[in-house]
């Protein structure tokens, strides 16, 4: 099956830079990588096309201007550029298991999206491998880097065996380590645009895959990544009130969504 990785960043090369190197190394190759960029530097676009030059498969930049917190609209541009029928989902501030890719292809399935597990590196080692920007010994279950563990295990006959069934879970959505059919995306008109600022933006969206038919599927003990370390963000009631909105009324749709960009070439 084809698939568009898209890794959504904000002036972090550095994290970028390492990430990409992480995919270079999957054991299967995604199709594409679109980056859905939210305003960063040019910077960002110097290592973005440098890297693409060598790249053994195409690395499109989606870049739109840097007005603020617009994650939702950056990934609904992304989408759009986006040319094949699998989409996987990942931040720019993380490095992949060797087999992340493969695990989300041979788990994925339509009317369903996909969350893998995610592991914590700590803040001194994420300095490290910033600076040195080396993965020949990339992080693993057995490395004195981690934070939890237990998300470093891969054990994928454990995750058709345990993790096999539908379920209706909200909690702990991560946008970072998703997968679904591109199809899937567009019923629900994407990401909530309405969304200008971190947090709920995802659990905003699976609401209303939920709501249409689509439900999670967790992936345990598969789909692996690493976290670089970095502070993070707390949500405000405005994006706590859309996502009540969106399961007060069941919606399966935002009018602020990714139809904003179906007929243009942004």
């Amino acid at each position: 099956m084809n698939t568009s990785l898209i890794i959504t960043t904000y002036n972090w090369p550095e994290a970028l830079e390492l990430i990409l190197k992480s995919v270079f190394r999957q054991s299967v190759l995604p199709n594409e990588i679109v980056i859905a960029d939210d305003g960063s530097t040019k910077e960002t676009e110097s290592l973005i096309s440098k890297i693409a030059e060598k790249s053994p498969i195409p690395i499109i930049h989606s870049w739109q201007e840097d007005k603020g917190f617009r994650l939702s609209r950056s990934r609904n541009l992304a989408i759009v550029k986006a040319s094949y029928e699998y989409i996987i989902f990942i931040d720019g501030d993380l490095i992949l298991h060797r087999d992340f890719i493969k695990d989300h292809l041979e788990n994925s399935k339509e009317g369903i999206y996909i969350q893998g597990s995610r592991a914590f590196l700590k803040r001194e080692y994420s300095k490290k491998i910033l600076k040195n920007k080396d993965l020949s010994s990339p992080p693993s279950f057995f490395s004195s880097c981690l934070e939890n563990r237990l998300n470093a295990i891969r054990l994928p006959f454990l995750t058709k065996i345990l993790f096999s069934r539908k379920n209706k879970n909200l909690s702990r959505v991560r946008s970072c380590n998703f997968s679904m059919f591109k199809k899937d995306i567009l019923r629900v008109n994407g990401f909530n645009e309405d969304f200008t600022s971190w947090g709920q933006e995802d659990s905003e969206f699976v609401q209303r895959l939920y709501f249409s038919g689509v439900h999670r599927r967790n992936i345990k003990f598969s789909a692996l990544q690493f976290h670089i370390y970095h502070m993070r963000g707390k949500s405000n009631n405005q994006n706590i009130s859309l996502l009540n909105r969106t399961i007060d009324k069941e919606l399966t749709w935002c009018e602020n969504g990714i139809s904003n960009h179906l007929s243009k070439n942004d």
